[in-house]
């Protein structure tokens, strides 16, 4: 079974390199909409795959630290990025470019990897997460699947290189909640939400 949660953020950036001129020269942003989907083929003690409550902590914080952001692309111009952080209190800086696709694959890598290291207690087994979809506007969108996720023809996302500024991190329920998950520290699910 599939379930599926929806999030929403808006978020500037520039797509450098795209084919059209609005969006490779000049910052831009978008009214995201994000679906996680989750599957099991089992129920829990809640005859649920995931309560959607346990879906409201750390995931939806790392996907709303993209709200009402500038999204850097680590290969940009070093200018550029720089004047945008030193105006801008929230951005994330990233390894890849903040087209729909990466953004889908990027999602993908850090809400996999917070799961992974979360432990369940109210009876969830094998609960997966089976894809990340992000809709960039209206009538377009790029889903990831965990092989493009983890593609190397599409380049591996490496987490060290995600940076969430200081303003983000402190809005977090943790400022340390993105530290943590790249230490592979275990986060444990309560029992009631």
């Amino acid at each position: 079974m599939i379930i599926r949660k929806l999030f929403k953020f808006e978020n500037a950036h520039i797509v450098r390199g795209c084919s059209t001129q609005r969006c490779r020269a000049s910052i831009h942003g978008h009214s995201y909409k994000v679906e996680v989907l989750l599957e099991s083929d089992f129920l829990d003690n809640g005859q649920m795959v995931y309560d959607f409550g346990l879906m409201k902590q750390g995931m939806k914080e790392l996907i709303d630290a993209f709200d009402h952001a500038i999204a850097l692309w680590d290969g940009d111009d070093v200018e550029y990025i720089n004047d945008m952080k030193r105006n801008s209190n929230r951005w994330v800086q990233i390894p890849v470019s903040p087209s729909a696709e990466q953004f889908s694959r990027l999602i993908f890598v850090m809400i996999d990897k917070l799961h992974w290291f979360t432990e369940m207690v109210n009876g969830e087994k094998m609960v997966r997460l089976f894809s990340i979809i992000v809709h960039e506007t209206e009538t377009g969108y790029a889903q990831c699947f965990r092989s493009d996720a983890y593609s190397e023809k599409m380049g591996l996302i490496d987490l060290e290189k995600i940076i969430f500024s200081d303003e983000i991190r402190q809005g977090w329920s943790d400022p340390e909640l993105w530290d943590k998950i790249k230490r592979g520290e275990k986060f444990i699910n309560p029992t009631t939400v």
